[in-house]
């Protein structure tokens, strides 16, 4: 039998290594998704044209690229308030 180990503390560039690849993946798959979406839109629906599939591809990089800057920037996120801290008084000695 094995005791726990300590965790180790995550660094912040592991934090953001993390974040990143995180949004790489959405990219590609929410673009990828656009793209597919597209495709069967342009052959079912308007006669194999290219916008559709231009456009969905383009809502499905948008919608990775606003994940992406809510998951560096939660402030962005509605109904999300940043409190500042009041600064504390240093303490009296008696």
């Amino acid at each position: 039998m094995t005791s726990p180990s300590p965790s180790k503390p995550v660094s912040s560039e592991d934090i953001v290594a993390q974040k990143y690849d995180r949004c790489l993946a959405d990219l590609l798959v929410k673009s990828g998704i656009g793209f597919s979406v597209g495709v069967v839109a342009s052959v079912i629906l308007f006669r194999r044209r290219a916008w559709p599939v231009a456009l969905s591809t383009g809502f499905g990089a948008g919608a990775a690229y606003a994940d992406c800057d809510r998951s560096f920037n939660p402030a962005r996120i509605p109904g999300v308030r940043v409190l500042q801290q009041q600064p504390q008084p240093p303490p009296e000695s008696k």
